[in-house]
């Protein structure tokens, strides 16, 4: 440990504490701690109990869901709420196959793995089809592509993550929606990285699967949701009570759902201000980018990407890139090559694989991502910091 400490002395002088690694994780806004914190003081009831202390937690469950279809324009009774997201992407995939009897899904090699994974197991487990839509050179969707797809008879559930954690590729939702429909397909959509940070109205928006995560927009970790639109009958994920109306038994986390329901509240209520605030720094981070380093590249048209997330190729040795996150970390730097449940490779991402050329594959990347906490401050140390890398 001391040796730790000392080595963590910052190499080019004072050392900073400067977090831009967002799209992993989010910090607890301390309007969610303290709710969080009062429902853990006063609310102990088991929500599933008759008595007071019971209905007293049940009531900021439903309050807790309200809130929440409020913020998204749908029915509280088609939240259901879960872990993490990934544990909704995995309900809501194999429900669709073992359910609603989809023996066909389309998706796309750019997905988050909580999503590829499973139906790689999925397609071995029940022997289902799956198919890839292309990947433009721009790190998005080919729609032509998709709609060639979706034409066919097979019962068919179309899943594309709505903005890419690691290179914010923003999907067209409603052009999507709109294929889907026309074909008689499900769409599921993995919104993990936009809820909380856009605007989602799914009575304008027939989507038929949603999944969020709490932590994504400032709320606690180890608690999400499913979207489920209400005329689709699921069977239950997890056998026992009678919790989640019937699909999801076991003792709901209230403070974690109150605290949920805190941080989506607040960051809509933020939403217009933070945003102007957070594309100023992404644009600034550009400018900065371009000004102090030659054949500089990005993953994504960065003026098209999503206005908290840019990743950047940097004109750097490949053997800089094993080393690179450490060399920023020893700085102070929080930053990531791409998803957090992968950063500490140094194979290149399966979504960079997908769609970049081979010379810009092997050069090293970061993935910067923001918050309203972040100030161009941080991105003026970060630019001092990799020009003496």
């Amino acid at each position: 440990m001391l040796f730790f400490q000392r080595y963590k002395i910052a190499k080019f002088g004072p050392m900073k504490n400067i977090y831009l690694d967002n799209a992993s994780t989010t910090a607890l806004r301390p309007e969610v701690i303290t709710e969080m914190t009062k429902v853990l003081t006063e609310n102990f009831g088991n929500p599933s109990s008759s008595h007071a202390f019971g209905r007293s937690s049940k009531n900021l469950i439903e309050l807790s869901r309200k809130s929440i279809a409020k913020q998204l324009n749908c029915n509280a009774k088609e939240i259901i709420f879960t872990s993490c997201g990934t544990e909704a992407n995995n309900f809501i995939i194999l429900s669709c196959i073992r359910d609603l009897k989809v023996n066909r899904i389309i998706t796309s090699k750019i997905e988050h793995h909580a999503v590829l994974h499973t139906i790689e197991v999925f397609q071995k487990q029940f022997d289902i089809q799956v198919d890839y839509v292309n990947i433009l050179e721009d790190g998005t969707v080919d729609y032509n592509d998709l709609e060639e797809l979706l034409n066919d008879d097979k019962k068919t559930l179309v899943s594309l993550m709505h903005v890419n954690n690691e290179i914010g590729t923003v999907l067209n939702l409603e052009k999507v929606v709109s294929l889907c429909k026309n074909n008689n397909a499900y769409f599921h959509t993995d919104t993990v990285q936009s809820i909380g940070k856009t605007k989602i109205d799914l009575t304008e928006l027939p989507i038929d699967f949603l999944v969020a995560s709490a932590h994504k927009f400032h709320g606690p970790k180890g608690i999400g949701f499913a979207f489920i639109r209400k005329q689709i009958v699921l069977q239950p994920l997890l056998l026992g009570g009678e919790q989640e109306k019937g699909l999801r038994a076991g003792t709901e986390s209230v403070h974690n759902i109150v605290g949920m329901a805190k941080a989506l509240e607040i960051s809509f209520e933020k939403l217009e201000q933070e945003k102007i605030k957070v594309s100023k720094l992404k644009r600034y981070l550009i400018e900065q980018l371009n000004l102090n380093f030659t054949e500089i590249s990005f993953a994504g048209n960065p003026e098209d990407t999503f206005y908290n997330v840019i990743n950047v190729i940097l004109p750097f040795d490949e053997n800089k890139t094993s080393m690179l996150l450490f060399q920023l970390d020893m700085n102070g730097i929080a930053v990531s090559r791409g998803s957090a449940c992968q950063s500490g490779s140094v194979k290149p991402s399966h979504v960079l694989k997908a769609f970049l050329p081979k010379e810009l594959l092997q050069k090293p990347n970061i993935r910067v991502s923001f918050s309203h906490n972040n100030t161009k401050d941080d991105i003026d140390y970060l630019i001092d910091i990799l020009k003496k890398i």
